[in-house]
C-alpha cells in the first residue's frame, strides 16, 4: 500500500486519466526521500523509535499484548475519521466539523426513535441513521463550498458550531445510553483477538486507499487538489467532485460516530471534541499536503499511530497532559516545516538524492494556482507547475 500519492494535473489535462506520478518527490526532484517510500519510511522509523522509548520507560506495561490492543482500539475512531479528512485535504480543502458530525451522528442513532424502530426491526437502523446524518451533514458542507463558494474553513467552522448545538438540543444535554445489546455484542467483539473496531478501521482504510490510488475519483481527487483550474479545463467537474469529497467525509464521521457509540455504550453531544484537529494533525504528520494535491491513505494510518502510541507512552510514564500537548504541537510543527522542505526540493538529505538534484518540473509552485502552490505540477503552460494561458511572460 505505497501507492502514488502526488497530483499531476498534467496527466489530468490528457483524455484519461493515467496513473498518478509522483512528480512532487521522485528521484530526479527532491531524492528519495521525497518520494512516498522515503516518507513512509520515516513515518515507521518515527513510530519505532516511540515504541523504543516505550519499552525503555513503562517496559512490560508498554509491551503487553493488552496495551498494544488498547492502542490500536483507541486509534480506530479517529484513524476513520482521518481516512475521510485524507481525502478532503488532498482536494485542496479542509473539515473543520468533523468532531461535530460524530457527535450529532452519535446522538441521531441514539435518540429514543431511533432505538425504537432497531428495536422492532434491527440495529442496522442505527448504523443506517449515523452514516446517513453524517453524509447528509457532508452534503450541506459540499454544497455551500463547491457553490455557493465559500471559504471551507469558514463553511465548517460554521457547520461544527451548528452541528454540536443541534446535538445538544436532540440530546437534550444529557448522555444517551445505547439500550441494544445485539449492537453492543457485535461492535464490542473480537475476531481472532482483533477487536472489531480496529477491523472496521483496517477496512475502512483499505477502501480508502483503492479508492485513492486505483479509481478515477482518486485522480481526479489528486488532480482538483493540485490545480482546481488545470482539472476544471481538463473536464473534470470540480464543483460536484468537491461535493463528493465532503460527503465522503460526512459518511466517515458517521462510522466513527456507530464505533464511538459501540466503545462508550452513548450517544452524546460531547463525542468527538477536538477530532477535527487530531485528525488534521494525523493527515499532516502522515505526509499530505495542506495545500492539495498530495498524500496518501498509509500515511495517514501512521500518523494515528504515531499520535496514539506518543499518547499512550504520557500515559504510561504519568506525564500531565499538557506536556502531550506540548509534545504534539512540536511535532505537528516539525512535520509541516519537513513538508515545506519536501515541497521546494529541498529534503535536507543531499546524500539521498539522485543525480540530477536540480529542481524537478514537477515540484512546486504555480502562481496564480487555487492553492497558491502545486506539488507535483509539471512546467506545461495551463498544466498545474506551468504558466497559466495568457498569464504573460511567453505566453501568447
Amino acid at each position: 500500500m505505497t501507492g502514488s500519492t502526488t497530483a499531476t494535473t498534467g496527466a489530468a489535462a490528457t483524455t484519461s486519466p493515467g496513473p498518478a506520478t509522483n512528480g512532487g518527490g521522485g528521484k530526479s526532484g527532491a531524492g528519495i526521500m521525497a518520494g512516498p517510500i522515503g516518507r513512509n519510511l520515516g513515518l515507521v522509523v518515527g513510530l519505532a523509535i516511540l515504541c523504543v522509548v516505550g519499552l525503555i520507560t513503562a517496559g512490560d506495561r508498554f509491551a503487553d499484548v493488552n496495551n498494544v490492543l488498547t492502542i490500536l482500539r483507541l486509534a480506530a475512531v479517529i484513524g476513520v475519521v482521518s481516512i475521510g479528512m485524507t481525502f478532503v485535504i488532498i482536494g485542496g480543502g479542509i473539515d473543520l466539523s468533523v468532531g461535530a458530525l460524530v457527535a450529532l451522528s452519535s446522538v441521531w442513532a441514539t435518540t429514543l426513535a431511533t432505538q425504537a424502530m432497531a428495536e422492532d426491526f434491527h440495529w442496522i437502523v442505527m448504523v443506517f441513521t449515523a452514516i446517513a446524518v453524517g453524509a447528509g451533514a457532508g452534503l450541506v458542507n459540499g454544497i455551500v463550498i463547491a457553490y455557493g463558494r465559500l471559504v471551507a474553513f469558514i463553511a465548517t467552522l460554521a457547520m461544527l458550531v451548528s452541528a454540536r448545538g443541534l446535538a445538544e438540543i436532540l440530546a437534550n444535554r444529557r448522555t444517551q445510553i445505547v439500550q441494544d445489546r445485539d449492537f453492543l455484542s457485535f461492535f464490542s467483539g473480537d475476531v481472532l483477538g482483533i477487536p472489531t473496531l480496529v477491523i472496521i478501521w483496517a477496512l475502512v482504510s483499505l477502501a480508502g486507499w483503492v479508492l485513492l490510488n486505483r479509481t478515477t475519483f482518486g485522480r481526479h481527487t489528486f488532480a482538483v487538489g493540485g490545480n482546481a483550474e488545470a482539472a476544471r479545463l481538463a473536464g473534470i467537474r470540480v464543483q460536484r467532485h468537491t461535493l463528493r469529497l465532503y460527503v465522503l467525509s460526512g459518511i466517515t464521521c458517521g462510522i466513527a460516530a456507530v464505533m464511538i457509540m459501540a466503545r462508550t455504550t452513548t450517544g452524546s453531544s460531547t463525542h468527538g471534541t477536538l477530532y477535527e484537529l487530531d485528525a488534521i494533525a494525523a493527515v499532516v504528520i502522515g505526509g499530505t499536503l495542506l495545500i492539495g494535491g498530495r498524500g496518501t491513505i498509509v500515511g495517514t494510518v501512521f500518523g494515528v499511530l504515531i499520535f496514539q502510541t506518543l499518547r499512550n507512552v504520557f500515559t504510561l510514564n504519568n506525564l500531565s497532559s499538557s506536556a502531550q500537548a506540548v509534545a504534539t504541537g512540536v511535532i505537528i510543527v516539525l512535520a509541516v516545516l519537513l513538508q515545506m522542505r519536501l515541497a521546494e526540493g529541498r529534503a535536507g538529505f543531499p546524500w539521498l538524492r539522485g543525480s540530477g538534484t536540480s529542481p524537478s518540473p514537477g515540484g512546486a509552485v504555480a502562481a496564480g494556482a487555487p492553492s497558491g502552490a502545486v506539488s507535483g505540477g509539471t512546467s506545461v503552460p495551463g498544466a498545474p507547475g506551468g504558466d497559466r494561458p495568457g498569464a504573460g511572460g511567453s505566453t501568447p
